[in-house]
């Protein structure tokens, strides 16, 4: 990516709610550049806007990441569509992918709004995918803890662009 597309992500990632007209005295450039600039990149699936919201205030109090393995390698394909239509009917899980790790190959996150609810959820994966899935263990994160030394935030990703991007402008 170029230097102005790296920025305009960047400031997009801190705050989509900027005008075109501000980012491109931020970033330096003309208004048509970033307007020309973010259209393709929405285009091009680059950038998404979201609101990030903070889950405690919506009622959660843990984010709960499960690995495990995925048991019978023969029947990954034909499992995948109803893996991914349990995915959508749960809009708890966040996120799931394949990984390697722990002796884990598969992840995901799930946020609940109590110990409880994480049970019931984990019960339920039990009983669909038991026969397919092991569950080798879950790391519970509770969001009301004292000892948060940075909140989740896809902020961050910003940081780490620019960071990365001096980087390499140092290097260079």
């Amino acid at each position: 990516m170029k230097d102005v597309e790296i920025e305009l992500v960047c400031e997009l990632i801190k705050n989509s709610r900027r005008s075109d007209r501000e980012l491109a005295k931020l970033i330096g450039v003309s208004q048509p550049t970033i307007t020309r600039t973010r259209t393709r990149l929405e285009r091009e699936g680059v950038i998404h806007y979201t609101g990030a919201a903070d889950l405690r205030k919506l009622g959660y109090e843990m984010i709960a990441m499960t690995f495990g393995n995925w048991k019978h390698q023969q029947y990954s394909d034909t499992r995948v569509p109803q893996a991914k239509d349990f995915i959508t009917t749960h809009p708890n899980i966040i996120f799931v992918s394949t990984g390697r790790g722990n002796n884990s190959d598969r992840v995901a996150i799930s946020i609940h709004r109590n110990f409880s609810d994480y049970s019931m959820f984990m019960q339920e994966i039990r009983s669909q995918w038991g026969d397919y899935m092991e569950i080798t263990y879950s790391f519970l994160v509770s969001l009301d803890s004292d000892n948060v030394l940075r909140p989740l935030s896809l902020r961050y990703i910003a940081e780490c662009l620019e960071k990365q991007k001096s980087w390499q402008r140092n290097k260079a």
